[in-house]
């Protein structure tokens, strides 16, 4: 790695617990959202980690935003949150979660045709356009309508929720980048609350009885949401941010297409989900295309 940041053993130690943590959150989203609807999990799971967030932002950063930025932080976080995050939470309630995150994984290739087209005017490079090129493929195998490996398996209409969802979280990261923002901590933490509140808003108009589904949740559905809370969001969070500031970018992207292989994985050993010879090469031909968009990014 050639960076003026050193790797260091705790650059390491993050990483693995970006990989762990962030791959784990999908078996999460699917073990919760087996009692609790998917919007309304969303909003108390964010609600809670956002308020969490919100006094070690004003503990640690001791700013308040101004308006602008607040009004910044709350558009950003109704994209990134109430969106993004919630039509994941929909689609692996349907899907096997590891799927799930492999239509995540695309994500880098929204990133740059949106940027290209709206933003930036930069065009991706000829490694780039072959890694979106060989993602797609690959995601075409995995999800292909006009074959029947799916049809009793999961239906497909959460991959069109998902790939919304990826436009949403990419539109509202590039934006991030364009808008004045307050400071790092309490911009995530009004960013959760605010896609908290979309989401509790959907699931008051789309969802019933949430609230005593949310309450009558086993304990393996509460370990499962308290997870998601202290561990997947706190936590993924805060290791993620220090990767930020500290490591290699190129080092730190490789979460990409490591949280996938991990969701796979988890979702094979501890959710019962089967991994067919056509899923494992479909996934490997996703992630090359994910690993050929990252060397290709500027």
């Amino acid at each position: 790695m050639t960076s003026d940041k050193p790797v260091t053993t705790q650059t390491f130690v993050y990483l693995l617990a970006v990989y762990i943590i962030w791959g784990s959150t999908y078996l999460g989203m699917k073990v919760a959202t087996e009692t609790v609807p998917a919007f309304f999990l969303s909003s108390v799971r964010f609600f809670l980690a956002g308020l969490l967030l919100l006094a070690i932002g004003g503990l640690k950063e001791k700013t308040l935003p101004n308006r602008e930025q607040l009004r910044n932080a709350i558009f950003v976080g109704t994209l990134l949150i109430g969106i993004g995050n919630t039509t994941v939470a929909v689609a692996v309630h349907y899907m096997p979660s590891g799927l799930v995150a492999l239509l995540v994984a695309a994500m880098p290739a929204w990133f740059m045709v949106l940027d290209w087209a709206f933003f930036s005017r930069n065009k991706p490079g000829t490694l780039t356009l072959l890694g979106i090129a060989v993602g797609f493929i690959g995601l075409f195998l995995l999800f292909n309508p006009f074959g029947n490996q799916h049809v009793e398996s999961f239906p497909l209409w959460p991959v069109l929720i998902v790939i919304f969802g990826n436009i949403c979280w990419a539109i509202g990261s590039l934006l991030v980048q364009r808008f004045s923002m307050p400071t790092q901590i309490t911009s995530t933490a009004i960013q959760m609350l605010a896609g908290a509140v979309f989401a509790l808003v959907v699931s008051l108009i789309a969802e019933h009885d949430q609230v005593q589904q949310f309450l009558g949740m086993s304990h393996r559905g509460w370990f499962a949401y308290l997870y998601l809370v202290l561990i997947g969001s706190l936590v993924g969070y805060t290791s993620y941010s220090w990767l930020a500031r500290n490591a290699p970018p190129r080092l730190t992207s490789t979460y990409a297409y490591i949280n996938p292989v991990v969701a796979l994985l988890l979702g094979w050993a501890i959710g019962h989900e089967s991994i067919t010879p056509m899923v494992a090469i479909a996934s490997a031909i996703v992630v090359g295309g994910v690993v050929l968009m990252t060397l290709g990014k500027k």
